[in-house]
C-alpha cells in the first residue's frame, strides 16, 4: 500500500473525540432560533442536556456567556446553583471549560456598549460585570478570556470620540489585566474582531487592527485574538491569511469557527458550509503548517455557529455533529494532500517552501547585498517575460480536487 493510499485508510471514517479538542459554546446549541424577523422556533436548551449531548457526540469542551447559564440579574444564589450543576455535569461526562467570555450585548443597559459606552457609569458597570465572571472562568478551569464587543461601535460619526474609545477600550484591557495577574488566575485574554452587525461600525473590526491595538496595552503578552470565520469574511477577507498573521505574531489565543458564504449579515452556518475551498486551506494550515509540518495551532478547535432556525432539536444535534464532521473530514483530506507525491513535485515548482528561506544570508547586510552583482546587475529579470512560472494553478487544482475526493 502506497503512504498515500496508508494515509487516506487511516482516517477513513472519522469519529470525533476528546483528544481532537472540538467546543461548543452553550449560546449555539441552545440558541433557540429567534431573529430580527421573528420569534423562537425553539425551546430553550438546559445546561445540563447541553453537556451530556456534546459528550455523546465526542466533543471534549463547552464554552459560555455568564448570561448562558444564569439569567442576568441573578441572585448569588442562583449563581451558585447553576454553576454547581454545570460543575457536576461536566465531571460525569469528562468535559471542560477551556473558554468563558462575558455578554456586553444584550441587555438595554449595553445599548452603547459596554467597556466604551459614552455613559461612565455603564462603564464602571460594564468592567464589575466582567470582573465577575473572570472569576467564575477562573472556577471553571477555563485557560481563555474572549472579548468581543459587538456594542463597541456606534452608527454616527458624530456621536462617538473614537480616540477617545480606544483610550477607553485600553484603560479597561489594562484593569481586567492587572486583576487577572494579582489574582495569580491562569487566564490570557482573546479579542474577537468583527467589523459591523449589530453596531453600525464596530471598533476592531479585523484582526489586523485587534493586533495593532494590542500593542498600546500594558500587558500584550497577556491578550491575543480570537478570529472567526464568518467575522472577516463578511469583510471580504481571507480567514486563512487572517489566522496566518495571528500564528505570525504568537497571538492565536483561540479560534471560532463556522460558515459564511459572502460578504453579507453573519449567517453562523455549519464549518465548512459556506467558503469550502477557504475552509480547506485553514484546516490544513492548522493542521501542517506547523514546524516540520506539524500542527500550528494546539488549542481548542471551537464552533460558534448556530443551528439554523428551520431545525428541529434533534437538528441542533445533527448540525454539532456536522461540524466536528466536516473538520474532520478537511483533516483527512489536508492530510492527503501533503502526502500525494505530485502535490509535493508541485509545491517544489511552486517554491512554497522556498519562502521559508531568509533573503540575506546569515550576517549579510546591506553592504553585502549591494556588492553581490548577481542579486541585480547580473540577476535576469526579463527572463520572468513568458517564461518562470510558478505553476500556482495546478497546485491549487490538484487541492481542489484532493478536496473533492478526486484524488
Amino acid at each position: 500500500m502506497s503512504t498515500l493510499e496508508s494515509t487516506i485508510a487511516a482516517t477513513d471514517e472519522p469519529a470525533p473525540k476528546p483528544s481532537d479538542k472540538f467546543s461548543f459554546g452553550l449560546w449555539t446549541v441552545g440558541w433557540i432560533a429567534n431573529d430580527p424577523f421573528g420569534g423562537p422556533t425553539r425551546p430553550a436548551l438546559d445546561a445540563v442536556e447541553a453537556v451530556e449531548r456534546l459528550a455523546e457526540l465526542g466533543a471534549y469542551g463547552l464554552t459560555l456567556h455568564d448570561d448562558d447559564l444564569f439569567p442576568f440579574g441573578s441572585s448569588d444564589d442562583e449563581r451558585r446553583r447553576a454553576i454547581a450543576r454545570l460543575t457536576s455535569a461536566l465531571q460525569a461526562n469528562g468535559l471542560v471549560v477551556p473558554m468563558v467570555t462575558t455578554n456586553l450585548f444584550s441587555h438595554p443597559v449595553f445599548k452603547d456598549g459596554g467597556l466604551t459606552s459614552n455613559d461612565r457609569g455603564v462603564r464602571r458597570f460594564a468592567l464589575r460585570k466582567v470582573l465577575r465572571n473572570i472569576d467564575l472562568a477562573a472556577e471553571l478551569g477555563a485557560e481563555t478570556f474572549v472579548m468581543w464587543g459587538g456594542r463597541e461601535g456606534s452608527e454616527y460619526d458624530s456621536a462617538k470620540d473614537v480616540r477617545a474609545a480606544f483610550e477607553r477600550y485600553r484603560e479597561a484591557l489594562d484593569l481586567l489585566c492587572d486583576y487577572v495577574i494579582d489574582q495569580k488566575y491562569p487566564l490570557r485574554f482573546a479579542i474577537e474582531p468583527k467589523p459591523n452587525e449589530p453596531r453600525g461600525d464596530i471598533l476592531l473590526p479585523t484582526v489586523g487592527h485587534a493586533l495593532a491595538f494590542i500593542e498600546t496595552l500594558a500587558h500584550p503578552e497577556l491578550v491575543g485574538v480570537n478570529p472567526e470565520t464568518g467575522h472577516e469574511q463578511m469583510s471580504g477577507l481571507n480567514f486563512m491569511h487572517g489566522i496566518s498573521q495571528a500564528l505570525y505574531s504568537g497571538k492565536l489565543f483561540h479560534i471560532d469557527l463556522n460558515g459564511q458564504r459572502g460578504i453579507k449579515f453573519d449567517q453562523d452556518l455549519v464549518f465548512g458550509h459556506g467558503d469550502l475551498a477557504n475552509a480547506f486551506a485553514l484546516v490544513d494550515l492548522l493542521e501542517n503548517g506547523g514546524v516540520n509540518g506539524g500542527p500550528s495551532y494546539r488549542g481548542p478547535r471551537h464552533f460558534d455557529y448556530k443551528p439554523s432556525r428551520t431545525e428541529d432539536s434533534s437538528g441542533v444535534w445533527a448540525s454539532a455533529a456536522a461540524n466536528m464532521r466536516m473538520y474532520l473530514l478537511l483533516k483527512q483530506r489536508a492530510a492527503a494532500f501533503r502526502a500525494d507525491p505530485e502535490v509535493i513535485e508541485a509545491r517544489r515548482a511552486a517554491r512554497v517552501d522556498e519562502l521559508r528561506l531568509a533573503t540575506l544570508d546569515p550576517g549579510e547586510t546591506y553592504r553585502e547585498l549591494l556588492a553581490d552583482g548577481s542579486a541585480y546587475e547580473e540577476f535576469d529579470a526579463d527572463s520572468y517575460f513568458g517564461g518562470m512560472g510558478f505553476g500556482f494553478v495546478r497546485l491549487n487544482q490538484l487541492a481542489m480536487e484532493h478536496l473533492m475526493g478526486a484524488r
